[in-house]
């Protein structure tokens, strides 16, 4: 009969939860004997803890079950193996490849895409390493510096995002200063290009149709300043895209390195998307690390008990909250400044991804799908909005990140204790208040706790960690997206408003509203 797709209210174990269901009492849960018996090893020295989470014994056996009755594992390793799981595409997804294969080769039209994947890794390895040498150089023959990147979306959220995360992890020497060029505002690109020496600058433009609109008119704009400099654009820019854009092997680049439609942009942190500025600005061997901590985090997703695997058991329960508790929103709060653009890269994975009313067969759907995604460092956020979720009237779960040890390695001791001491100690804290709260005779001194959250922690932030962090939620949206019966790799939602825009730029637009907003933002 093979693996059948359905929606959440067509299994049993799925309609038990969407009848609804109270919190599990936090405040009485909450035990020792819980906190180490509710988490999970994972990968790259990852472990998940899900003690603070809203579900008792019964509701964690609900979940195990639902995981079986949906082949959620089953429907894993098909994707992993070359099926269509993008339907309104009618596309492979095939982002876990890039970083290691896990089975037999995945071929389409007789092309070994996992070798493909591979030849683009390898290209860049070898192009970086003649920059570092400086083999390769700018029009003026002297040696690049820094790297800009210039994309929008995927293209940018995730590597900067990675980029941020491991800069301060490399133990010796930075190899180029990198920075980012994303919005189409021009203010973001005149601030970007305004403090680089230009004739020392690489950028990359990275497009996979090499028609982004935002992207070209950066690209644009930075010609325009190199051309003005005295400098040959066609010597300080790079592509990344695919082998069919208008891009692709075209000499206005120093190098081409290409993707192909089987990787989302979201999805893309781990292809030449993300690969090309890691290993400018940090080396290969960075890259290789990361790499690897993210393909051991797709193997170990392949565990089909949930109590054995993290991002599993993490879609499970965001499930519970969403669909059994109702809770419309999650908060990601990393308690590392390294990961301080993570929450905006999760952002579009999960809201990118699961954002859809309809299923994978375009049926409207009869409950609610991804939540909203938001988030900030702590102890950033403790002192922004933690107020509201630790007292207003919405329970939003949370999901903490920690490490036991900082990046850097240097620390001062203030007050009697360390900086990361005192950040660990402001974490554990923080779950403890959420879970349990505070009576107080003063009602605005209240806080009523059995607020959820889990706990993903690792000894340090390093290239494996992060890769295997980073795979652990995109394995998280994909299960919930196969729970959901939504298909989360393409995202419609983004191309109306690019048609609209296109409308109002080319003259053609018909709707009255339109053209009226056009004309009152118009100069």
């Amino acid at each position: 009969m093979g693996i059948q797709f359905k929606n959440l209210d067509q299994s049993k174990s799925g309609k038990k939860l969407l009848k609804g269901a109270k919190s599990a009492n936090l405040k009485s849960l909450l035990t020792e004997d819980r906190i180490r018996d509710y988490q999970i090893a994972g990968p790259a020295g990852w472990r998940f803890s899900y003690a603070a989470r809203p579900v008792d014994p019964q509701a964690v056996q609900l979940l195990v079950d639902l995981a079986a009755e949906q082949d959620l594992a089953a429907k894993y390793r098909e994707l992993l193996n070359g099926a269509v799981m993008n339907t309104g595409e009618d596309r492979l997804v095939l982002h876990h490849l890039t970083r290691g294969q896990v089975d037999g080769p995945v071929r389409k039209d007789g092309k070994d895409l996992g070798a493909f994947y591979r030849s683009q890794l390898e290209k860049i390895r070898t192009f970086t390493e003649q920059v570092h040498q400086g083999t390769i150089k700018g029009s003026t023959e002297k040696a690049f510096t820094s790297v800009v990147q210039i994309g929008i979306g995927g293209s940018d959220l995730g590597p900067r995002a990675m980029f941020l995360a491991l800069e301060n992890s490399v133990s010796g020497k930075k190899y180029l200063d990198a920075h980012f060029i994303s919005n189409v505002d021009p203010d973001d690109a005149t601030a970007v290009v305004a403090s680089q020496k230009l004739e020392t600058t690489l950028f990359i433009l990275v497009s996979k149709s090499g028609t982004t609109q935002e992207t070209l008119a950066n690209e644009n704009f930075v010609r325009e300043k190199l051309q003005k400099a005295g400098l040959n654009p066609d010597r300080h820019m790079v592509a990344v895209t695919s082998e069919t854009s208008p891009l692709a092997k075209s000499s206005r680049y120093l190098a081409s390195f290409f993707i192909d439609d089987y990787i989302g942009g979201r999805y893309s942190s781990t292809s030449a998307v993300g690969a090309t500025i890691l290993a400018l600005a940090l080396g290969w061997e960075v890259v290789e690390r990361f790499l690897k901590g993210a393909h051991e985090a797709d193997v170990a997703a392949l565990e089909p008990d949930p109590r054995k695997n993290a991002a599993l058991m993490d879609a499970l329960l965001g499930v519970w909250e969403r669909n059994a508790l109702g809770y419309p929103s999650t908060a990601v709060l990393p308690y590392s400044q390294a990961l301080s653009r993570f929450p905006a890269h999760l952002q579009q994975l999960d809201m990118e991804s699961n954002g859809k009313q309809v299923n994978r067969f375009g049926q409207p759907l009869k409950y609610a799908t991804g939540p909203v995604i938001f988030g900030e460092p702590g102890t950033n956020g403790q002192h922004s909005f933690y107020q509201h979720l630790h007292q207003g009237t919405d329970t939003v779960p949370l999901q903490f990140i920690g490490f036991l040890e900082s990046q850097a390695g240097s620390d001062v001791v203030s007050e009697g204790s360390t900086s990361q001491t005192k950040l660990k100690a402001n974490l554990a804290a923080q779950i403890v208040a959420f879970a349990k709260g505070q009576t107080h005779e003063n009602a605005n001194k209240m806080f009523p706790g059995n607020r959820p959250s889990s706990l993903l922690w690792n000894t340090k932030l390093t290239p494996e960690a992060l890769g295997a962090l980073l795979a652990h939620f995109e394995n998280k949206v994909m299960f919930q997206g196969f729970l959901w019966n939504i298909n989360s790799f393409d995202q419609e939602g983004v191309q109306l408003g690019k048609i609209l825009t296109k409308s109002v730029l080319d003259g053609s637009a018909s709707d009255p509203a339109l053209r009226a907003f056009a004309k009152i933002l118009s100069v």
